[in-house]
């Protein structure tokens, strides 16, 4: 199992929602300046739809981050694999590469679930220049899934590559690096490994 670096939970949850600021400020600041346009120049037809993308990016991203960061329920609560995703097509619809979702449904423990979707947007970074990200559920009981990036260049987070390594010796984490940190948290939490294999045009991810 993955050694990770020592972090208080006061810091990572700060961490955390630094992270989620981060990642929900841009469609909000869309929206902002759609408003601001549409005060200037009402019913401009580009405005309304900065302000509709803007809302509808922002929604997919709040969606998203209360399943794959929100308690949901209690400790030992499961997870709708088919609201798994739904949420992460919603995702995925913002951004340049395309996500493919197999396997059976059902319900499965909220870890696993949660270390999936973030292992979409990790799987995502890695082809910022579009592709496909491929979800394989192959198992719920035990559970079992593959997370595949493919594009034209493929470039891992290093912070990413020194946790699945078990290199702890690294430089502290901020809002950017804590997704990986919080990937294989989870993952020791939960008794379940992550595992990858990095080719010249692919990433595969394992949880099982």
């Amino acid at each position: 199992m993955t050694t990770l670096p020592e972090l208080s939970a006061a810091d990572l949850a700060a961490l955390l929602s630094s992270k989620l600021c981060h990642d929900i400020i841009s469609p909000v600041f869309g929206i902002q300046s759609g408003l601001e346009l549409l005060d200037d120049m009402p019913n401009d037809p580009e405005s309304m739809e900065l302000v509709r993308h803007s809302l509808k990016s922002a929604v997919a991203k709040l969606q998203f981050a209360r399943i794959a960061f929100g308690a949901a329920g209690s400790q030992t609560a499961t997870i709708d694999l088919n609201d798994a995703k739904t949420v992460a097509g919603g995702y995925m619809n913002h951004e340049k590469a395309k996500l493919v979702w197999e396997g059976e449904p059902g319900y499965v423990g909220k870890n696993f679930v949660k270390i999936i979707l973030n292992l979409v947007v990790l799987a995502n970074a890695s082809i910022s220049r579009g592709g496909e990200v491929k979800v394989v559920i192959e198992s719920i009981d035990p559970p079992r899934a593959t997370v595949r990036a493919t594009g034209d260049r493929i470039r891992i987070q290093p912070r990413l590559m020194a946790l699945l390594n078990g290199d702890v010796a690294q430089e502290a984490m901020d809002a950017q690096t804590i997704q990986p940190y919080y990937t294989l948290f989870l993952a020791q939490e939960s008794g379940l490994t992550v595992a990858h294999d990095k080719t010249e045009g692919s990433v595969l991810f394992t949880v099982a």
